[in-house]
């Protein structure tokens, strides 16, 4: 079983580029495990690529950091069959 640490960097790795939803749905899930609920304020709209990422971590807003990294984990197995 691969650890959220192992995860986090063999995703650094991948041979080709998840696509952008997949790339948000890691960061999301990185933010969440390892600094708990979002707790930055949100960018204003033109800034599309930092809102972005602030609306896939403030989803998961509740989630336990155990479980995202679970999550994280599960998504990166998912992934690593097709990109890495």
């Amino acid at each position: 079983m691969t650890t959220f640490e192992e995860a986090a960097q063999k995703v650094k790795e991948f041979t080709k580029k998840p696509s952008n939803d997949e790339l948000l749905s890691l960061y999301g899930l990185y933010k969440q495990g390892t600094d708990g609920d979002c707790n930055i304020s949100e960018p204003w709209a033109v800034q599309v690529e930092a809102k972005a990422k602030y609306n896939a971590w403030n989803a998961l807003k509740g989630t336990s950091k155990e479980d995202a990294k679970a999550k994280y984990v599960a998504l990166y197995e998912q992934l690593a069959t097709k990109y890495a």
